[in-house]
């Protein structure tokens, strides 16, 4: 998500690639959630993907503390792709959300001279000059969602697009209330201290500019929390006694603001919501609540960066793509996920 706390690169330094193209690149056939119907379907290699073994390859991997669905699933996603590739060594640290103890982690990965490192920073501005560091000790740097401070701090950026995800989001929504005539939404964002929230509020604005018979009327800032976003769910209700739809940034805090949506009686409009949770999924093909749709932030872009470190490692490009070298940034395309395509998708669920 940026689903996550911290920072994302600006969309016009990115090459824009849709979660099929990124798919077919690098990681289709690798999930996060631990209950897909198949298992033998998660150990396929990705289509286009050079899977013959080649130059043994270290890769340090130093990720977030799972304390968040999505935190979670980055890490499950990225040792679970290493894993498929017999000629890649996983050094992976322990997750933290702590700066000095992820820079500590980082430098002890440096020293150890792992061939490339994947990193989801706590704080991308915090962390920058141990990225630098890295760079200059000759040891390449996937910087995965949160974006470092300089572009010289890591050799390739691949996360999600934060400003397309409230763009698509106001999109649906829009789509969906276009006949209706002074209609009403809400948004439930997330940390507003995060330029990721700032930008997923943006896209979801400039998206609304453009269905005049909409207003927003009401906001509030949760945590990424389901307790914040009972709480701050609740507030909305109690200050907006009827409205057409809310769109809610994060799936997780989702579940506490569908709680406060059970318990105030309300039906009367329609959610959608932010990541890509199994949970929300499972709800929008059942259609039996007010969820009706989720905005993808793909966790598989953990095991996409794996895909990248191993080509780096390996002095290779992507298959796929006709260039020599793998790209300079990689932005994962914000998906909507409805009832008529769940069955798409759902493979993607994070529990």
């Amino acid at each position: 998500m940026n689903h996550t706390p911290g920072n994302t690169t600006p969309s016009r330094r990115n090459l824009l690639l849709g979660t099929a193209a990124a798919g077919a690149l690098f990681a289709a056939g690798c999930t996060s959630n631990e209950n897909n119907d198949s298992e033998d379907e998660d150990k396929q290699p990705a289509a286009g993907a050079d899977t013959k073994p080649g130059r043994k390859v270290t890769v340090g991997f130093a990720g977030p503390q799972a304390d968040h669905g999505w935190l979670n699933a980055i890490n499950e996603q990225a040792k679970r792709r290493a894993k498929e590739y017999e000629d890649v060594t996983l050094e992976a640290t322990e997750g933290s959300n702590d700066t000095a103890q992820q820079i500590g982690q980082i430098e002890t990965l440096i020293n150890r001279q792992v061939d490339v490192l994947v990193i989801l920073p706590a704080d991308g501005k915090a962390l920058t000059q141990v990225g630098l560091k890295a760079m200059k000790a000759g040891i390449p740097v996937v910087n995965l969602d949160r974006v470092f401070a300089s572009p010289q701090a890591y050799r390739c950026w691949i996360g999600g697009d934060n400003y397309g995800m409230g763009l698509n989001a106001g999109r649906y929504i829009g789509e969906q209330l276009k006949g209706k005539k002074n209609a009403k939404v809400v948004e439930l964002a997330g940390l507003d201290n995060l330029e990721l929230t700032r930008q997923r509020t943006a896209g979801f604005d400039d998206a609304l500019k453009n269905y005049p018979n909409i207003k927003k009327v009401g906001r509030q800032a949760a945590e990424f929390t389901v307790e914040s976003g009972q709480s701050k769910m609740a507030q909305l209700l109690q200050a907006h006694s009827g409205f057409d739809a809310l769109w809610n940034h994060d799936d997780d805090q989702g579940v506490g603001a569908e709680r406060a949506i059970q318990q105030a009686g309300r039906d009367d409009f329609l959610m959608v919501g932010g990541a890509g949770a199994k949970r929300a999924m499972d709800a929008i093909k059942a259609d039996n609540t007010v969820l009706k749709a989720t905005v993808l932030y793909p966790p598989t872009m953990a095991a996409s960066a794996m895909d990248l470190a191993r080509a780096l490692g390996q002095g290779k490009g992507v298959g796929g793509l006709a260039e020599l070298e793998i790209p300079a940034s990689l932005t994962l395309y914000s998906a909507v996920v409805t009832k008529d395509n769940v069955d798409q998708y759902l493979p993607t669920g994070f529990s």
